[in-house]
């Protein structure tokens, strides 16, 4: 008999537990198609940023001043900056379509600059069609008057502003960067978030020794960036109730493997799928139901979180002892 590789994320039924994250090939209908075709059980549309749309509605706000001045009659050519949807058409046209062609969830992601700003564009998004909202979190504590718990009353105020303007289910993809991770994932959970997405992977800047500039510099993750998340599948697995999504290192079918026995709901890629192209999906479908078969697993929910810190047999492994295991194993 098959493997079921069914799975419940979000409230949501997917066929599949491998999710395509955001990226640019989520960015594109064709693409999106074939991730379909792959076998993926979602997607993830890639994150509308606040602070682009600012800068197109200030751009085009600054346009209109301009033929205003010029033109006393031109007023009556646009309507007011707050009625005439300027950034993100290209984002829910997007959304619209995919919705129409998919038949997995499409998921949109949002990463705003303000509690206002993420409330006016995730009820936009959930209007657009979106089966469920990802908070994508980027919050840099540069400042060094404000302490973290003030950070983190800041995205819990979000969470909860979001959560009551939206009805869909919300996710909230974190950093690792918190100083009680579990504590913090718990509080989220109680603020609405109905899943947690572990980890968001940051871009740091370089250096151009030359401008003495900082620049971007985009390196793709690789199967060993995976550990990080997995130790955190593993903690939180049947300590919040929440969803949990692992991403950052699922590249082949036992990262996905890992991840699902540690207590992930589904596992998401991204770097893999821009590596090796859209059908690099039902490679790991198929070496995922190759080890459920070979192992007398019926399906992924059976599996999910038989080796969490919880469940497994040797919780030790998620815990401070492991690091002295880890440094005693380098001689041998």
């Amino acid at each position: 008999m098959m493997a079921d590789l069914s799975t419940r994320y979000l409230g949501l039924t997917l066929r599949s537990p491998l999710v395509a994250s955001s990226s640019p090939y989520t960015g594109r209908l064709d693409t999106l198609r074939r991730l379909e075709a792959a076998g993926v059980g979602a997607v993830v549309l890639p994150s509308l940023f606040e602070e682009q749309l600012e800068a197109e509605e200030l751009g085009i706000d600054a346009m209109l001043g301009q033929v205003a001045d010029v033109f006393a009659e031109a007023q009556s050519f646009f309507p007011e900056l707050q009625d005439y949807n300027t950034g993100p058409d290209r984002y829910l046209t997007l959304l619209e379509q995919a919705k129409s062609e998919l038949s997995v969830p499409v998921i949109a992601s949002l990463n705003g600059s303000s509690v206002g700003g993420w409330v006016r564009y995730a009820a936009m998004l959930e209007r657009a069609g979106a089966d469920a909202l990802e908070l994508n979190v980027y919050r840099l504590a540069a400042d060094a008057t404000k302490s973290g718990a003030e950070v983190e009353l800041e995205v819990l105020d979000l969470v909860r502003a979001v959560r009551d303007a939206v009805s869909v289910p919300v996710s909230v993809k974190l950093s690792p960067y918190w100083s009680s991770l579990a504590a913090f994932a718990e509080q989220l959970v109680q603020a609405g978030a109905d899943g947690l997405v572990l980890f968001n992977r940051f871009y740091q800047p370089d250096l151009d020794l030359e401008s003495l500039e900082g620049v971007p510099r985009l390196v793709l993750s690789t199967p060993d960036e995976l550990r990080l998340t997995l130790r955190w599948v593993g903690i939180l697995h049947g300590q919040v109730r929440a969803s949990l999504a692992a991403t950052s290192g699922v590249h082949r079918a036992e990262d996905a493997l890992k991840v699902l026995l540690a207590g992930a709901d589904v596992a998401m890629m991204a770097s893999a799928i821009l590596h090796e192209g859209p059908e690099h999906v039902a490679t790991v479908e198929a070496g995922v139901r190759a080890w459920i078969a070979e192992h007398g697993y019926t399906g992924v929910e059976q599996l999910k979180g038989s080796a969490s810190y919880h469940s497994g047999p040797n919780p030790t492994a998620y815990e401070r002892a492991n690091y002295a295991q880890t440094l005693s194993s380098w001689g041998s």
